[in-house]
């Protein structure tokens, strides 16, 4: 098969795609209810996080992305800055959304999705908790479709915030503490409906 096309994680608006590894989960397989189209979606799995950014893209829903991406966080400029971002992105998706066609390399729909990970190293997790509270970090593979008929691979950081729930962080590599060796993780091979009990 073709290999997935590598986007720019401006192109795909704020998503960095890459090949990654497997991991093992528990026997027991928790429930899990799906959306409509059959995908996770919420703010109660790394998984329902990761398709629900994914969603804001491909359907170019401003709130959807903005509800769905981790609070403002940090010290110093770093607020500000990811402040920035978020509303840089949010242009990028009126400005897709005011087009009459979508652009050839847009997001068009949500190919497949890998159970997520945690990252191999201890230092991102341990950083989040001690620093800003986070519960947990770790990372989802989706694979998607575009309008020019290519296909995508996007790994996307996932954060438990203190509130319990996951939310995305689109920025990753803004922060190399928190992301620290996300890129160099194997690939995938655990889609999510192996991880889980699917309801509908």
């Amino acid at each position: 098969m073709k290999q997935a096309k590598r986007k720019s994680l401006l192109v795909l608006i704020c998503l960095v795609p890459l090949w990654c590894g497997a991991a093992g989960y528990q026997a027991t397989k928790p429930k899990l209810r799906v959306a409509a189209d059959g995908l996770p979606s919420g703010h109660g799995t790394p998984e329902g996080a990761a398709c629900d950014v994914a969603r804001s893209l491909i359907n170019r829903d401003e709130k959807l992305f903005s509800s769905t991406c981790v609070r403002l966080y940090a010290g110093g400029n770093g607020p500000t800055a990811y402040a920035q971002f978020l509303r840089d992105t949010v242009q990028n998706i009126r400005q897709e959304a005011a087009k009459k066609e979508p652009s050839p390399g847009g997001p068009k729909s949500i190919g497949k999705v890998f159970a997520a990970r945690h990252l191999s190293k201890n230092g991102p997790a341990s950083y989040g908790y001690s620093a800003f509270s986070f519960q947990d970090i770790m990372f989802v593979d989706v694979g998607g479709f575009l309008y020019n008929g290519e296909r995508s691979l996007m790994r996307t950081l996932v954060i438990k915030d203190r509130d319990g729930e996951w939310y995305v962080y689109p920025d990753p590599s803004a922060s190399p503490l928190l992301s620290d060796g996300l890129n160099e993780e194997k690939a995938s091979v655990l889609d999510f409906t192996d991880a889980y009990e699917l309801e509908r």
